[in-house]
């Protein structure tokens, strides 16, 4: 068996991790939803998730990934048995992200090459839905394809896939010591020309003063835990898999930690960022900022249009610049959750790296054209919002509760750590996976749960976005539940006699 890929350096590792957790919802995920959630008294409980599920969840990933050398179905098997089902679930779960990550990324490269011309006009929100993405068709219809999203999309997957084929070291490592680097400075200059616009104070003031009633509600420690849960790219098989490429004497614990807090930085400069330009806004419109905020797709494709047209100089270097942080998060991110399957296809089925990008960047690639369609937003919409709220958060229940109450390997695990780790682990990490973790996200997942099965059969209430019982069955439920039944047909399979032999030998 071929010697197992290794990063070269510990940094490059580090922007990979970071590069994989810092996505699009960063930027426009988090500011709403701390506005949401109590403004500056958010990041209370976000500093309390981050430390009890966030980060030990982390140092748990990367110390299976370490430990077992491989893929997350790998490393589950050679763990026990019994449970690579669940490193599979967490592939394919990354496996249906990507086929529509990947058309976000399109768009965001369209707006990059729009923002030139300031091309969405002052009607951004009719621009996008009409002119742009050509939904004129019902949810559940596929209309034509659409060439402007079309065409980006196979850029997009050009890169991703030139980026896997040329390995670990030279491919990954090598393409985000580019677009990590890149990407911070890009958001920096944004920022600060943010921060210089007139009613930016205004704006700030809004997401950094604290409303502290807000924290005793429960709601508000489940928003924390989730955005958590969600920005970190964990319990979808990405932390595990990067982890099996780091050499025997690997910094585990630290590794986690920088992880963890590099990503809630970009998400603090994010809120600072994306905050000033709101209230910039408001100041231009005469009304308050809470009548300005909004989140996802939204806020980056119809609301910062607006605020871009309004700027006072430069607006087209400016919205280039947003554009194109979007597209380098994306990217990063996007090649962390192709490099799940195609790691675990490469193993389970002993073929080589390049068939394993071609077969399953192939799939992907011809899924996601789907979504490119005039009706496609609608599909993405109901994919993204089942096997988020089912499949992350779901996968990450299960793989804590099965490693910490049913497999008790904590202390095993702990022990490993440890002993290549200047932080030593002990019993604050068992604790939060052990109890904290399982009843926050065992909560979580009931009220997720119970709200949408709910609104599946109260007919005044409604489905998730207004779709029809129909529609969201086959393009919702049975998109999470997909996830989990392919994983445990993967599973049924046989490993490769070569990969069951070497066991996991330590790489030196």
């Amino acid at each position: 068996m071929e010697k197992r890929a290794q990063w070269g350096t510990r940094a490059g590792f580090i922007l990979a991790a970071v590069g994989s957790a810092i996505g699009l919802g960063n930027i426009w995920r988090f500011p709403a939803v701390a506005y949401d959630n109590g403004g500056g008294a958010f990041f209370i409980p976000y500093l309390f998730a981050l430390i009890t599920a966030g980060i030990p969840i982390l140092i748990l990933e990367f110390t299976l990934g370490h430990k077992f050398r491989g893929s997350a179905p790998l490393s589950f098997f050679r763990m026990n048995k019994k449970t690579e089902w669940l490193g599979w679930w967490g592939v394919i779960v990354a496996f249906v992200i990507s086929t529509y990550y990947a058309v976000i990324i399109g768009w965001a490269i369209s707006y990059s090459y729009f923002a030139f011309n300031l091309s969405w006009g002052s009607d951004t929100e009719g621009f996008l839905f009409n002119d742009y993405l050509k939904l004129t068709v019902d949810p559940g219809q596929t209309g034509s394809l659409v060439p402007g999203v079309f065409i980006p999309l196979i850029a997009v997957w050009v890169i991703t896939l030139g980026v896997l084929l040329a390995g670990v070291k030279k491919g990954i490592e090598r393409a985000n010591k580019i677009f990590i680097p890149t990407l911070i400075v890009l958001f920096l200059i944004i920022v600060i020309r943010a921060v210089t616009l007139p009613g930016a104070g205004e704006g700030l003031s809004a997401f950094f003063t604290p409303n502290f009633d807000t924290i005793m509600s429960g709601s508000v420690w489940v928003a924390a835990y989730g955005q958590i849960f969600f920005s970190l790219s964990i319990a979808f098989a990405i932390m595990i898999t990067y982890s099996s490429y780091l050499p025997k004497k690997s910094d585990i614990t630290n590794n986690a930690f920088i992880t963890g807090f590099g990503n809630s930085s970009f998400e603090l400069l994010a809120g600072i960022g994306v905050f000033s330009a709101l209230g910039f806004m408001a100041t231009q419109q005469g009304v308050s900022v809470d009548e300005v905020v909004s989140g996802g797709v939204g806020l980056a494709f119809v609301v910062f249009p607006q605020i871009i047209n309004e700027f006072p100089a430069l607006n087209g270097l400016f919205g280039f610049l947003f554009f194109a942080s979007l597209v380098l998060a994306g990217l990063s991110s996007l090649i962390s959750i192709s490099e799940t399957y195609v790691a675990g296809i490469s193993e389970k089925f002993g073929i080589s790296r390049t068939k394993a990008v071609l077969f399953g960047g192939g799939v992907a690639s011809i899924i996601s054209i789907l979504f490119a369609t005039q009706g496609g937003l609608f599909f993405l919409d109901a994919a993204d919002y089942f096997i988020n709220q089912f499949g992350i958060a779901f996968v990450g229940l299960v793989e804590v509760v099965v490693v910490a109450w049913f497999l008790r390997q904590l202390t095993d695990l702990e022990n490993h750590a440890n002993g290549i780790s200047d932080i030593p682990l002990n019993y604050w990490w068992k604790a939060c996976l052990g109890v904290i973790t399982p009843l926050v996200l065992g909560y979580m997942m009931f009220d997720l749960f119970k709200t949408n099965l709910y609104k599946e059969f109260d007919t005044p209430t409604g489905n998730y976005g207004g779709y029809t019982d129909g529609f969201i069955l086959y393009s919702g439920w049975f998109v999470a539940g997909f996830a989990l039944l392919v994983g445990i047909l993967f599973s049924v399979k046989k490993w490769d006699a070569k990969v069951e032999q070497e066991k996991y030998k330590e790489v030196s």
